[in-house]
């Protein structure tokens, strides 16, 4: 299993060169399924690869990066077991590891900075999840995904692979 799945668009393009490098330097092994030029492509597919990979099992933890975070937090929560979390602050990464046991962090490359980023990651990666009172809502996220969402994982056309 890989340690971190980052995938991103164009809009968060710079900003995971400047993620994937932080976490290499910390000795985190990364899988990068994101988009690697700052052309138009539709974060949709990447998110998706990210979320599968985290939902799966493939990946213990993912990293989504797109203008604003927004868009792949969407689409990444569509996922069962999947807790992506878009996180502007070091305190939001802190705190969504502890209280939610976020298994995805998404961030706005066109609207966080590149330290202030490397910040949050720190927080996400260094804060354990805290478990107690909070195991009582995650327990009825789960209830709540059991009865919302069914049926197969959707299976987008992989965007890495050229056709």
């Amino acid at each position: 299993m890989d340690d971190i799945w980052i995938g991103n668009d164009h809009g968060g393009y710079e900003l995971k060169l400047a993620v994937v490098e932080h976490l290499r330097e910390l000795g985190v092994q990364v899988r990068n399924v994101g988009s690697d030029s700052t052309e138009i492509v539709r974060y949709p597919y990447y998110a998706s690869l990210v979320a599968r990979a985290v939902a799966e099992g493939r990946a213990r933890r993912g990293i989504l990066i797109c203008s604003t975070g927004i868009g792949m937090s969407i689409i990444a929560n569509k996922y069962k077991g999947i807790r992506a979390s878009l996180c502007t602050s070091t305190y939001m990464g802190r705190l969504t590891r502890a209280h939610n046991d976020s298994n995805i962090l998404c961030l706005g490359g066109k609207i966080t900075g590149v330290f202030e980023a490397l910040d949050i990651l720190d927080a996400w990666l260094n804060t354990p999840y805290e478990g107690g009172r909070h195991d009582i809502s995650l327990g009825l996220i789960r209830e709540a995904e059991e009865t919302m969402i069914g049926g197969p994982l959707w299976d987008p056309p992989d965007p890495m692979k050229k056709s």
